[in-house]
């Protein structure tokens, strides 16, 4: 086969090339950064999840032509999975070289995009509860799905996979704090359920109580975002030794089993092809998510399926599934900080900068999206956020550990499908 042919082929590493060649698009520019056709040739074949992308025209054209609801939202569906796994590829490309705080702040805004996206089309078609059990589950998920699975697979290669106890507990207190934001709408709200229902009025006291939760649930977005202003602080500058993944290498076992370092990787898309493909990938996700909300509804009525199942266990397979494989292979590789970083600093995320954030558009928009995501649904966070702050909190974990944590998310699973 000819060297030519080789380049050809997707998603293979391209054989021997003699340095003859007049056409070699993988060359570099002169500034020594990979070319464009380069850039966007890692960007595009880089995964097989990228040929799920066929989806992705699939989805506008059964929107615009009518096709049944099960069509539009299979076809939107899995167009969204290889699109989160491009946003991420151009992030992290685009931070490769913009130095360590500047790349921290670019992945603290678009970590979690998919989610974003996913909640800015379902608020402004109305979708109120899409949007929280959307951002519910994408926490569920990352707490108990990805990182049980990822402790079962790093706990199957070695006996206990150790990491910093200092970071596992930071993270597990902001958690718990993101979680008692929650809970203070919820409580509220019951609270005032119980007063309207011995109040003559009961109009006037449920009107209050709405501008009760409404006020509580942005006051509390605007601290939430604040706190989250001084995790980055904390993790990216004052404090950013303590998450050093070089550094916390030399106090676990196993470190021939380890990566190598990020500095030593190559960025393979230069930084102006990034930031077009950031561009152009929010863009289409965007019209993908706005399709996939716009089909739930009708799907949920003409299949049988709960719509809160939908919002809590289907939606966030779409942003997850790129973020999974990550963190189960870096735990294979004993290398936890950074599985510990995918799964809960995602949480931590979502729950303190993401849903705030929504919150606060909600009511530039004038869409009454407040923190009360229900009593069972508030219980059901918190019992996950704490079962996993337990089971952190030591810095060290095993297979046992991943098998509970999965468990107890089947368990949510079935209550939502029930419910």
């Amino acid at each position: 086969m000819s060297a030519t042919n080789v380049d050809l082929i997707p998603f293979l590493e391209a054989g021997t090339h003699s340095e003859d060649n007049s056409f070699d698009p993988r060359r570099v520019s002169e500034h020594g950064e990979p070319s464009w056709l380069a850039s966007y040739r890692f960007f595009l074949l880089g995964s097989w999840l990228n040929l799920l992308l066929v989806c992705v025209p699939l989805s506008v054209i059964s929107h615009l032509l009518g096709w049944n609801a099960g069509l539009r939202f299979v076809f939107s569906f899995f167009s969204l999975i290889p699109l989160a796994g491009l946003l991420g590829t151009a992030t992290d490309q685009m931070s490769a070289k913009l130095g360590q705080t500047l790349a921290g702040l670019i992945n603290a805004s678009f970590g979690n995009a998919v989610e974003a996206i996913i909640g800015i089309a379902a608020l402004s078609q109305g979708r109120l509860r899409i949007v929280q059990t959307s951002m519910l589950g994408s926490v569920l998920s990352n707490l108990l799905l990805v990182f049980g699975s990822s402790l079962i697979a790093g706990g199957l290669k070695f006996s206990e996979v150790k990491f910093d106890p200092t970071i596992a507990q930071t993270s597990g207190s902001l958690m718990t704090l993101t979680c008692i934001a929650l809970v203070l709408p919820a409580a509220y709200h019951y609270k005032a359920i119980g007063e309207i229902a011995d109040s003559d009025q009961v109009d006037t006291a449920a009107s209050k109580s709405v501008n009760g939760v409404s006020q509580l649930s942005r006051g509390t977005a605007i601290l939430l975002l604040a706190v989250y202003t001084c995790y980055l602080l904390f993790q990216l500058k004052t404090h950013a030794f303590l998450y050093n993944v070089d550094t916390s290498q030399e106090k676990r076992p196993h470190t021939e089993a380890l990566l190598p370092s990020e500095e030593d990787e190559k960025p393979e898309m230069n930084v102006p092809a990034a930031v077009s493909a950031l561009l152009l990938v929010t863009g289409v996700t965007s019209f993908c998510a706005s399709y996939l909300v716009a089909s739930i509804e009708e799907t949920a009525e003409r299949y049988g399926i709960p719509e809160q199942f939908i919002g809590t266990i289907l939606l966030p397979i779409v942003s997850n599934a790129a973020d999974h494989a990550t963190a189960v292979w870096m735990a294979r590789k004993n290398k936890m900080e950074i599985t510990i970083g995918i799964c809960v600093g995602s949480s931590i995320q979502i729950l303190a900068f993401v849903v705030p954030f929504l919150v606060l558009v909600g009511w530039a928009t004038r869409h009454d999206l407040s923190l009360n995501f229900g009593g069972f649904e508030t219980i059901t966070l918190f019992v996950a956020v704490a079962f996993v702050q337990y089971l952190i909190q030591d810095g060290k974990s095993n297979y046992m550990e991943g098998v509970m944590l999965i468990s107890l998310y089947f368990m949510i699973a079935l209550s939502f499908w029930a419910s």
